[in-house]
């Protein structure tokens, strides 16, 4: 993987050495308003980011695009895609998350409109987004997606089909 690059962000490919900036980035309770959880330790974001940087699940039907997101010197956020080969083509499950200080400035819709280019033509992209989490949806929305009548664990899927 390499890195992405828009007009004010860049999306460095996520290393194991992140887990103690994004651990601190992410210790807001804040941002786990619509998704539950509580943040997690350094350990603990270096025991995911392991297995995460492997690229891909361990049996291999998944692949996994992971970035954190920089504005400037500081890390932003993270944005991810999950990107799984049924029969029907690649399909690119989307995930965004920027830390309050750095919310409000359209950090999410560039960096997730840089994944989105950079994934191969014609990916069908998924995002399962909190039904009241209005940022998100406008995320989604910018990126072409609209809600769908399913829901997965309380949240609304959204695509691109």
């Amino acid at each position: 993987m390499t890195s992405l690059r828009t007009a004010r962000l860049v999306l460095e490919p996520l290393r194991v050495e992140h887990a103690e900036e994004m651990a601190a980035l992410l210790d807001d309770p804040a941002l786990h308003r619509f998704t539950g959880g509580i943040p997690d330790t350094p350990d603990a974001l270096r025991e995911r980011y392991r297995r995460q940087v492997a690229g891909r699940s361990p049996d291999g039907r998944q692949e996994w695009r992971n970035w954190v997101v920089r504005a400037g010197a500081d890390a932003a956020g993270y944005v991810q895609a999950t990107i799984l080969r049924p029969d029907g083509g690649p399909v690119a499950e989307l995930a965004w998350v920027i830390g309050t200080a750095h919310q409000g400035r359209g950090y999410a819709r560039e960096a997730a409109a840089a994944v989105v280019a950079a994934l191969p033509a014609g990916t069908m992209l998924v995002a399962h987004i909190h039904p009241d989490n209005l940022a998100s949806a406008a995320v989604a929305r910018a990126l072409g997606l609209r809600p769908s009548a399913r829901e997965v664990g309380g949240e609304t899927r959204w695509t691109s089909a």
